[in-house]
């Protein structure tokens, strides 16, 4: 946003002048009108050298910004009540992007302002920031316009964004400790490997004679790890970056979906959240009106995996041809036989959307419940392999002492 100068005379008509930020001249005599100020003359006076050391500022400070899922919500509730208390679109997104803290929320909303104020509808003036605002948000904002239901669309919005905060804080919560574990494990393998195994290496060379196998095999790990560190720390950082290249293209990420859904323990809790999400994405796109045919074109780019995404892509494909969507939604064998059934009679009753909000619910339970029950299923492993290590370390580093210990007392 540029700093204009003005001059111009307040309701007593007595002259002001003084400075403003905005967008645009003629967003500054907006701003200047509601304040009370006819404007006179309005030029802009931020130097060439300032706005270009600033905007470079903002754009470097901004790279490392995001706009949260929470920021979204928040959002998503004012847009609601602003809509639902009859202020106007562009009037609304001026009076957030003033009280934002996120510079890149604050310019995303500015950029709105300045559609709404072109003419452009506010789906279309959304779907210019797809980093910001789905195909899906975009989509249930372009019915809410056309239905006269703007309100309503930013409530749905606001209410589905916080069950997938909940579903992914869930997540994180489940896997936080066995994460944080195996993270401890390799931190103190690597400490033994740097420092503990080299002091002990001395003393049982001083011994003499024939050292145990584990022993040796802890010496030769240790051998190679000091002297091949830096080679181990870059062999790590290339695959990582290897990985995520690979990951980001599409036969890449295809793959990577795939196999992530076949993760022993938590491959099938993965599915489950996707699928509740299909579920509830889809059930909140037919309330809204969308033909069946678009809404699982939009709910293929909102699952958050691109293999399930392809089956639901082919679903349209199949309900295109004329199938049914109960035969399509079997043909894909993404749901279990009770949702099958669930779907049957929202089918023949009509009320799908009814019957798919009641399997997202069915998902998210089952989610929950593996999620509480995730940590016990792990920690058996978990102490298995703590086991196996400190008995590979005892075995390697106490064999050599209790043999001398032997051959003296002997």
């Amino acid at each position: 946003m540029a700093t204009y100068s003005y001059r111009g005379r307040n309701r007593d008509g007595e002259e002001v002048s003084g400075t403003v930020e905005a967008g645009a001249a003629t967003h500054a005599a907006s701003q200047l009108s509601l304040d009370g100020i006819t404007p006179i003359s309005i030029n802009e006076t931020v130097a060439a050298k300032e706005s270009s050391s600033t905007g470079s500022k903002d754009i470097n400070f901004q790279l490392f910004q995001k706009i949260t899922v929470d920021e979204l919500i928040m959002f998503s509730r004012q847009m609601f009540s602003l809509t639902k208390a009859g202020v106007p679109i562009t009037r609304a997104m001026r009076g957030l992007a003033n009280t934002v803290n996120n510079m890149l929320l604050k310019d995303t909303l500015d950029a709105l302002a300045d559609e709404l104020e072109k003419g452009n509808a506010l789906s279309s003036a959304l779907a210019k920031h797809p980093k910001v605002f789905s195909e899906l948000y975009v989509s249930m904002i372009h019915v809410g316009e056309n239905t006269g239901q703007l309100d309503q669309s930013f409530k749905q919005m606001a209410a589905y964004l916080e069950l997938e905060r909940q579903t992914v804080q869930n997540v994180k919560q489940a896997t936080r400790y066995p994460i944080f574990v195996l993270v401890a494990i390799s931190f103190a393998i690597g400490i033994i490997n740097m420092f503990v195994i080299p002091a002990f290496k001395s003393v049982f060379l001083s011994f003499g004679g024939d050292m145990p196998w584990q022993t040796k095999v802890l010496i030769s790990v240790s051998d190679f790890t000091v002297d091949w560190w830096w080679a181990i720390i870059a062999g790590l950082v290339v695959l990582f970056v290897l990985f995520y290249r690979w990951k980001k293209t599409d036969a890449g990420r295809m793959t990577w979906d795939r196999r992530k859904l076949k993760f022993p323990i938590v491959g099938s809790i993965f599915y489950r959240v996707i699928l509740g999400r299909f579920s509830r994405t889809f059930s909140i796109v037919l309330k809204a009106g969308v033909p069946i045919e678009q809404g699982l074109s939009i709910v293929s780019n909102a699952v958050g995996n691109r293999y399930i995404g392809r089956k639901v892509a082919n679903m349209r494909q199949g309900i295109e041809r004329g199938e049914s969507f109960t035969q399509t939604a079997h043909q894909a064998g993404m749901f279990s036989p009770l949702v099958m059934q669930m779907l049957a009679v929202g089918e023949e009753t009509g009320r799908v959307d009814e019957m798919l909000e009641e399997a997202a619910g069915f998902y998210e339970q089952e989610v929950e419940y593996d999620l509480k029950n995730l940590t016990s299923a792990i920690e058996p492993i978990l102490i298995v392999a703590i086991g196996g290590m400190v008995l590979v370390l005892a075995l390697g580093v106490f064999l050599p002492l209790w043999e001398l210990s032997t051959t003296i007392n002997g």
